[in-house]
């Protein structure tokens, strides 16, 4: 990489000061695999922190679940968050934990019901913190700390841009900040979100989830992960798309004759339109496939399917208003 670092001494948290930002995609307890992205994007490790003397890592979410090292990938993390190396902001996955370790109004009832399909996608989390419960409420707890979304403007360039786990709809973004002042969530936010049809559970499926739309006629299918899905993930920014299959954002094809229908005008109203006016924007969640690129002049996911044994994903951010395709970098995840 670049020169030697300076000497210890003369690292400071890069808060409010950072040349640069490395944007890192979903980690899914693949924690080798980021200390050797760390390493490839010049962070050192300086008293047990990963550092880098004038850039910051943003991660965007998603740090459990599924992985072989989910502890340790949560303590690299929390630790850079804490020194001032890195932000994050919450995915699906950390949000889903926090709902289902929480006890509703209900006796024995938690706010994310504990049914088969969602025990199923924390087991890997919880068998790995069965002699670590404390820690585990700690990181629980240090979850309900963290935004849902951010945005940032560049030190330099003054560039504006943004970063969300799977969909950034403005006026949801807005809704929020009108209620909770910025991007952070409370622990009244965390109930509320268990109410069906309030606002703090379309924000927090939109923002962390995506935009699904249903497979009409009742029809199901099976994840390549082995759920059974009722309905599929689409393009938030797809407003050209005029079928479902042009729509379609998910490594799982959808029935030939549902790919091939129109888009219905419920669903139209439902898809958020991210243009291309907008500032830059980086999400995770899609687990894609394939070389790292741009989805849009001002779209990039860096989900690239790390635990699946695909890549994870950096993105170096530094102030441009167009994303460029040589700024992506990545390890392969070695099964």
């Amino acid at each position: 990489m670049s020169d030697a670092p300076p000497h210890h001494s003369h690292y400071s948290p890069v808060i409010g000061e950072a040349k640069g930002y490395d944007l890192i995609g979903d980690v899914h307890g693949c924690a080798q695999s980021l200390e050797r992205l760390l390493q490839q994007l010049g962070y050192q490790k300086v008293s047990g922190v990963y550092r880098h003397r004038d850039r910051q890592a943003i991660f965007l979410g998603d740090i459990v679940d599924r992985g072989p090292r989910i502890r340790e990938a949560l303590h690299l993390v929390r630790d850079m968050v804490e020194q001032g190396s890195a932000q994050m902001i919450l995915g699906n996955h950390e949000f889903n934990a926090v709902v289902y370790s929480t006890p509703s109004t209900v006796p024995g009832e938690y706010l994310r019901p504990h049914t088969p399909a969602n025990i199923r996608q924390i087991s890997e989390t919880l068998e790995q913190f069965v002699k670590y419960s404390q820690e585990w409420q700690e990181f629980l707890r240090w979850f309900v700390e963290l935004p849902l979304f951010l945005e940032i403007q560049h030190p330099v360039t003054r560039q504006v841009f943004r970063a969300v786990h799977a969909c950034w709809d403005q006026q949801l973004i807005n809704q929020h900040r009108a209620h909770y002042g910025d991007g952070h969530i409370d622990w009244q936010f965390i109930h509320r979100s268990a109410q069906k049809g309030s606002l703090e559970a379309i924000t927090k499926q939109r923002l962390t989830g995506g935009i699904d739309l249903p497979l009409p006629d009742g029809e199901t299918m099976v994840s390549s992960d082995g759920y059974v899905r009722r309905a599929f993930r689409t393009k938030f920014w797809g407003h050209e798309a005029q079928t479902y299959g042009q729509l379609l954002f998910q490594p799982d094809p959808i029935p030939d004759y549902i790919a091939k229908a129109e888009i219905s005008p419920a669903h139209r109203t439902q898809m958020v339109h991210y243009d291309q006016s907008q500032p830059p924007l980086f999400v995770g969640h899609y687990w894609l496939k394939g070389q790292p690129r741009p989805l849009a002049p001002n779209l990039a996911c860096l989900d690239y399917s790390a635990v699946k044994y695909g890549r994870l994903v950096a993105y170096r951010m530094d102030g441009e208003a167009q994303l460029q395709p040589d700024k992506f970098v990545w390890v392969y995840v070695d099964p």
